[in-house]
């Protein structure tokens, strides 16, 4: 959370997140606690893991409980309907507590490198829109 805040102070216009898995809890515990929200316009939030989940390895017992905080800025949440990391209903969830507009790509996995996007042309599109 203090290498965002680091990031962000070094440019003087509106940053927007783009946060993977893990990262959208980093997004969410970092708006929570942050001076720095204000240097943010926006935030793409992909594939958000669940560390609550029953099965979740150890690893992620950190990450309880999940902050449920509104963020300050606008948000997508962008989910799969068959992501073996986080429930779509759960996904749902995260993006209700957070504020967060829904997208849901549909069939992708966990939204990564084995999900075949390629350059993803339909996420920069998401991204742009928020920019």
């Amino acid at each position: 959370m203090a290498r965002l805040d680091e990031v962000l102070l070094e440019s003087d216009t509106p940053s927007v997140l783009v946060a993977h898995s893990l990262g959208c809890h980093l997004v969410a515990a970092w708006a929570a606690h942050s001076r720095q929200v204000a240097r943010v316009r926006a935030a793409v939030l992909v594939a958000p893991s669940d560390p609550q989940r029953d099965d979740a390895p150890p690893q992620l017992y950190n990450w309880r409980p999940v902050v449920r905080q509104q963020l300050p800025f606008q948000s997508l949440l962008v989910a799969s309907s068959n992501d073996q990391v986080c429930s779509l209903a759960q996904a749902a969830v995260f993006a209700a507590d957070w504020g967060s507009r829904w997208y849901l790509l549909g069939a992708h996995g966990h939204i990564n490198g084995d999900s075949a996007l390629g350059d993803w042309d339909a996420g920069h599109a998401l991204l742009k829109s928020l920019a």
